[in-house]
């Protein structure tokens, strides 16, 4: 994640079945990742917002998503203690896409087919272009 960069990752990105997701947020360049596990929205906002988003998932590949504006979670942390989180702009954002993904949803489900289909194809490109290298 740290590598990517990127500010969150889900286990099933890297193979793992578990309903766990790490996120770190930190402004000061200072690993403090958060863990999730079984992170579950239980409370959305009516108010959307549309912020530009990327995944690990599909590299250096944005696009801009619509989404509640603020979220509510319930996750367990990894002493197993139930905790919440609210988070609205960058975290809500964060938290509804890394959560996405242990439902099986990538932030591209929220495009048009027109627009997924231009960002799948010039991923492919991207990815073709870089393995003649």
């Amino acid at each position: 994640m740290y590598k990517a960069p990127g500010i969150g990752l889900a286990a099933p990105q890297v193979g793992a079945l578990l309903r766990v997701v790490v996120m770190d947020l930190a402004p000061n360049k200072v690993p403090a990742p958060v863990v999730l596990i079984n992170p579950e929205i239980v409370a959305a906002s009516a108010e959307k917002a549309t912020r530009e988003e990327g995944c690990l998932s599909l590299p250096e590949q944005y696009a801009d998503v619509t989404r509640p504006a603020r979220v509510k979670v319930k996750y367990r942390d990894l002493d197993w203690a139930e905790r919440t989180i609210e988070g609205d702009e960058l975290l809500g954002a964060c938290l509804q896409h890394e959560i996405d993904h242990l439902n099986g949803v990538l932030f591209v489900d929220y495009l048009s087919s027109l627009k997924r289909n231009i960002l799948l194809r010039k991923l492919a490109k991207e990815q073709k272009d870089k393995a003649k290298r």
